[in-house]
């Protein structure tokens, strides 16, 4: 433990020293400007093959260095080509150079020098600018269909970089963005004749397609072209979740900001917010309910709208109160609606994220954004210790804390620190240490009408938590005990009954490396619960898989994850009711994950299956298919449908598009093949089709519509390229109709072997 805290405070001192890349030793520095307004001109192309964006960006950028300041560097995508560049309307020659980021990533870094301006002058940088988008990905995409660019395509100019430490540019955005085709554009803040005008603090973000719009319970909810009645039902479910965790939040944060509130479906991007405005998958319109993810999603961007939107994040840690006090009130928040049984599986499965990072940590006050455990720490631990904080002081008083903190609209971890100086020792060590703390329980020694327990604690600071002994008939005692840091506890239960398991934190507040042994006698040496049953069935031990499963689902009976492998190990013993009962209350649980309810459709699909229920079983696969969430949900789906018999519609026009790509595909013409697909999609798939095929032969199987302008296509795909034997397997091509025909815009699975 002394080498690791050692080596990341070496770490730690390199990137202050500047001895690390460029852009980690941007965040050990303080900020020279600070972006006070993003107006930004985008111009979408027009054709739909091209792939340049145009766009003018007007920054107006403030002196915070405190002394004078005559250079400036914008910092933007590699892809970018800038024309021009003003500063208070005077063209000013520039600099190019490369700012490598970390392996693989790298920015392009624009530098002018002007004449020196004072502390806290203000002045404006027009930057007149091009992007070449070549391929769509989770952060930049555009096409006929639609779009999307998010602030880590980094696609705007801005001075500190998307990974500064001590908090990346956020201001006011007024953003106005010409789309093709009469395409709608969504962002956040008010719109006005196509503009939108963002007063709060946020990073330029925007969306663009076409939509059923639905306004529910305040909420404008963007939910794909032609939704069924039940993707009408998700609208509105998502609707009330934003609208009630707006209520939840303003009464612990105070009134809220006055923002318009939009969730807009979109294949990528899913899960990102901002003022008030946030994208989640468009798979949740066809899913029989609403997913974990998405509603964690949609309360934590809420909370956002405080912290970090109408109070701005700076300095070292911001992270720690962006990400996980966000995080934290967004899963007290799902409390207050689901249950504490429900949040308790949330908490869960952030205690899990974290887990696998947790041995590899950074001190939470100084971790940066570069680092690839940034986001699994500061938001799962984050969470983790403003909870413990909460609990110490009471509810009401820690909401009063933020509140001070925030009333100035800046908000730093430095102020929060202050403001819990009664509990610095906890602080200091959970910000400015990383993590060593094992909580340990012994097995139960009894001894006449007690039942003695050993404890430890390896961590540095004291712990106050609850010790939870379960007895022979099933009944929980709790013992409070305090163990000091780097020490040895013990709690004695009185009771006529054997305790036969104990239990350490029993409410899992505190952060550690090692979870598995906090019981005892222990359930599994795994931290992570679904791991451990997951491993005896991927092995195909169905027993023990079974055995371990019922184990850890007695402490967590509402981890869905976990039910839903219990019910595949039950059907691969053929003890189908029992399965078929699992898959059930899988289904019917509050807040299931989307992996979840993929796997419990097919898990009934196989039962009814089984059961010789054909159109039962049918009806199963599809909703399978449908929740778009496991490859193998879907493909084990798929199998199954197949396998009966079932024949979906047919499209001519679906039929016509792979006569054409089969007869293009075969000959080697790229330009045949690229005019099939889909600009900005696919792009690697199409290059290796048209490059040494001598045979493609697609037959249709299935057509599953998605929308009323989206079909998944599964086919048997036949192939033969020039220096392989031919090989013949199932393909799913997602299409989207452009104009009058169809395009292929992704290929969902590719089993051809």
């Amino acid at each position: 433990m002394i080498n690791r805290i050692l080596l990341t405070s070496f770490l730690v001192l390199l990137t202050l020293l500047g001895l690390n890349t460029v852009a980690a030793a941007q965040s050990g520095a303080n900020a020279t400007w600070r972006v006070q307004k993003y107006d930004l001109n985008v111009t979408l192309p027009q054709d739909e093959r091209s792939r340049v964006v145009t766009a003018r960006a007007v920054l107006s950028i403030k002196n915070v260095s405190g002394s004078p300041a005559g250079t400036l560097t914008l910092r933007l995508s590699t892809t970018a080509e800038v024309a021009s560049i003003k500063i208070n309307d005077a063209v000013v020659d520039f600099t190019k150079a490369e700012e490598k980021v970390r392996d693989a990533l790298s920015l392009q870094r624009i530098g002018m020098r002007f004449g020196s301006v004072a502390p806290d002058t203000i002045l404006t940088a027009a930057v007149e600018y091009k992007l070449n988008i070549k391929e769509n990905s989770a952060v930049a995409a555009f096409a006929a269909s639609g779009g999307h660019f998010l602030p880590l395509a980094f696609w705007y100019p801005t001075p500190n970089s998307w990974y500064f430490t001590r908090g990346a540019d956020t201001a006011p955005v007024r953003l106005k963005v010409m789309a093709a085709n009469g395409a709608l554009v969504v962002a956040s803040g008010t719109e006005t004749a196509g503009t939108f005008e963002q007063k709060l603090n946020g990073q330029p973000f925007f969306v663009v397609g076409n939509w059923d719009v639905s306004n529910q319970n305040g909420v404008s909810v963007y939910l794909p072209k032609g939704a069924t009645a039940e993707g009408q039902k998700r609208a509105a479910e998502l609707a009330a979740i934003m609208s009630e965790a707006k209520t939840y939040i303003t009464g612990v944060l105070g009134n809220a900001p006055d923002v318009p509130l939009r969730i807009v479906a979109n294949r990528r991007g899913g899960g990102y917010g901002s003022g008030g405005t946030v994208i989640v998958d468009e798979a949740v319109f066809r899913r029989s309910k609403v997913d974990s993810l998405t509603a964690m999603s949609i309360a934590e961007s809420v909370a956002k709208m405080w912290l970090g939107n109408a109070v701005s994040l700076t300095g070292d840690g911001s992270g720690v109160i962006g990400e996980g006090l966000s995080r934290y009130l967004a899963t007290q928040f799902l409390e207050s609606k689901y249950g504490k049984d429900v949040a308790d599986i949330e908490r869960q499965r952030q205690r899990t994220a974290y887990a696998a990072v947790s041995k590899r940590d950074a001190p939470m006050a100084t971790v940066s954004p570069l680092e690839d455990f940034y986001y699994p720490e500061v938001a799962n631990k984050g969470a983790m210790v403003w909870r413990i904080l909460a609990k110490r002081v009471g509810a009401t008083q820690f909401a009063d804390k933020i509140k001070a903190g925030s009333a100035d609209g800046n908000l730093t971890l430095a102020e929060l620190r202050d403001a819990f100086v009664d509990h610095k020792d906890l602080v200091d060590y959970f910000f400015d240490q990383v993590t060593d703390m094992n909580l340990l329980a012994g097995v139960p020694q009894v001894l006449g009408a007690e039942t003695k327990v050993a404890l430890r604690n390896t961590g540095a600071t004291d712990v106050t938590i609850d010790v939870v002994g379960t007895t022979t008939t099933g009944e929980r005692l709790t013992a409070t005990t305090m163990i000091k840091g780097t020490s040895f506890g013990e709690v004695v239960f009185k009771s006529s009954n054997k305790i036969v398991r104990v239990e350490i934190d029993a409410d899992k507040l505190y952060p550690q490396t090692e979870y598995s042994d906090d019981i005892a006698p222990r359930d599994t040496t795994d931290s992570d619960p679904l791991l451990a049953a997951k491993r005896y069935f991927d092995k195909q031990d169905f027993v023990n898989a079974e055995k371990t499963a019922r184990t850890l689902l007695a402490g967590l009976p509402r981890f869905d994850d976990l039910r839903v492998l219990l019910g595949r190990a039950l059907l691969t013993q053929g003890r189908n009711a029992d399965a078929e009962r699992e898959f059930k209350a899988v289904l019917d649980e509050k807040l299931p994950t989307a992996r979840s309810l993929a796997w419990a459709n097919v898990g009934l699909a196989e039962v009814a299956s089984k059961a010789n229920q054909n159109d039962a079983a049918i009806k199963f696969a599809e909703a399978a298919i449908f929740t778009d969430a496991d490859y193998g949900a879907s493909l084990a789906a798929r199998n199954l449908r197949n396998k009966l018999g079932y024949a979906s519609p047919g499209d001519a026009g679906v039929k016509s598009f792979f006569a054409e790509f089969d007869k293009a595909a075969s000959s080697n013409r790229k330009a045949d093949v690229d005019s099939l697909v889909m600009s900005g999609e696919v792009a690697k798939f199409a290059s290796g089709v048209s490059g040494s095929t001598e045979q493609w032969q697609t037959q249709i199987v299935q057509i599953d519509r998605l929308d009323v302008n989206t079909v998944l296509v599964e086919t048997n795909t036949t192939v033969k390229l020039l220096t392989r034997n031919s090989e013949t397997g199932t393909a799913v091509y997602r299409l989207i109709k452009v104009g009058s025909g169809w395009k292929l815009a992704g290929v969902e699975m590719f089993e051809v072997r």
